[in-house]
């Protein structure tokens, strides 16, 4: 029904950036709210940001607040988590989530979200 892909992961260095990428595709174009949410070996899956629908308002967990920006394309329903300053406690496989309920803000539980994709892996060395 919602095909969710997400892109971007990769090798970094502590200190370094990565830019993730997703997109929600359907039959047909509808805008979502969406987040990231992101699992390290051993730990249990946490949020890491959030959009509304409209793009307008974002949410972001502590630990990452001031070094990461989520970001909204509607032409393309993709959203991007501008990744800065990365540390190695950030590696992890990042999930991207879909919220098909129209209108919907983005939220840091899993429970409101519908689809997810396979995720992508980041890694940051020390």
């Amino acid at each position: 029904q919602v095909h969710v892909t997400e892109s971007g992961g990769g090798l970094v260095q502590a200190g370094g950036s990565l830019r993730l990428s997703c997109t929600a595709s359907a039959p047909t174009f509808n805008t979502y709210a969406m987040g990231w949410f992101r699992q390290a070996p051993g730990k249990d899956r946490e949020f890491v940001a959030a959009i509304g629908w409209s793009g307008r308002t974002t949410e972001y967990s502590d630990s990452v607040r001031g070094r990461f920006t989520i970001s909204r394309d509607a032409a393309e329903n993709t959203i991007h988590l501008q990744m800065n300053v990365l540390k190695p406690e950030d590696t992890a496989v990042y999930y991207c989530a879909v919220n098909i309920m129209a209108y919907a803000q983005g939220s840091p539980n899993e429970g409101a979200y519908d689809y997810w994709g396979q995720g992508t892996q980041v890694t940051v060395s020390s």
